[in-house]
């Protein structure tokens, strides 16, 4: 099995309660290791892309990191617009987690599958997009298609990525039309809250399925990827 979830944002120094967000959000790091530990055996796999901890330095987050690899399963960690903490992979891999890796430029096999990705970033047609956030952007397309690069050949390709991967009016990007030329089967999703729920795109579009799984737009709950049947 194969699951997701995004947007854990612990908060290991106590500094950052997302409940300002909603009441929804009270108690959602029990809430979310609730779930876990109910659904995920440990040969399974959870996605997690991005925004996993509000630490400002890798030695502050690497509580949150700890935590995670205790958990259930083998897990994917790929970078979110909040993981301040996040250093070069080489820095993340001294850390010696057990059951945990990180997805940068690179990609990472599980069964038949193979998982790749990147953070993205905000969508051309956003008003708040100016012309320093170009460079941000090519970088990040050039950093997914690196990672579609460094796939195993002849697995089924899954990527994650931070950002949804589509404009604000849900038509194709240089990101989804990557996905698509490169035969990417399922992509999973975060970073949209409240009401920024409104922009959540699911389905198939242009033959890669999309899923959102943002922490508070799946109720904290882990998401079925991939069942234990390969579907």
């Amino acid at each position: 099995m194969i699951y997701g979830i995004g947007d854990l944002h612990f908060d290991p120094i106590g500094e950052k309660p997302m409940d300002v967000f909603g009441e929804k959000w009270i108690n959602h790091k029990e809430k979310i290791i609730e779930s876990w530990k109910s659904k995920v055996k440990d040969d399974d796999m959870v996605l997690l892309p991005g925004d996993i901890s509000w630490g400002l330095k890798l030695s502050e987050s690497v509580l949150d990191l700890e935590l995670i690899d205790s958990l259930p399963g083998y897990k994917i960690i790929s970078k979110g617009n909040h993981d301040y903490w996040w250093s070069s992979i080489s820095k993340l891999d001294e850390l010696k987690l057990k059951r945990t890796k990180f997805l940068y430029n690179n990609s990472h096999t599980f069964e038949d599958y193979a998982i790749v990705g990147t953070r993205g970033w905000i969508s051309k047609d956003m008003s708040e997009f100016k012309k320093a956030d170009e460079k941000i952007y090519n970088r990040e397309v050039i950093r997914l298609e690196n990672s579609i690069k460094a796939a195993e050949k002849g697995k089924k390709l899954i990527a994650m990525i931070h950002y949804p991967p589509y404009n604000q009016d849900f038509s194709a990007n240089e990101f989804s039309n990557l996905l698509t030329k490169s035969g990417v089967e399922i992509c999973i999703y975060g970073h949209l809250h409240a009401e920024g729920h409104r922009q959540v795109f699911e389905g198939i579009k242009n033959e890669v399925l999309y899923k959102c799984v943002s922490s508070d737009y799946i109720d904290f709950k882990l998401q079925e990827i991939v069942d234990g049947k390969g579907n």
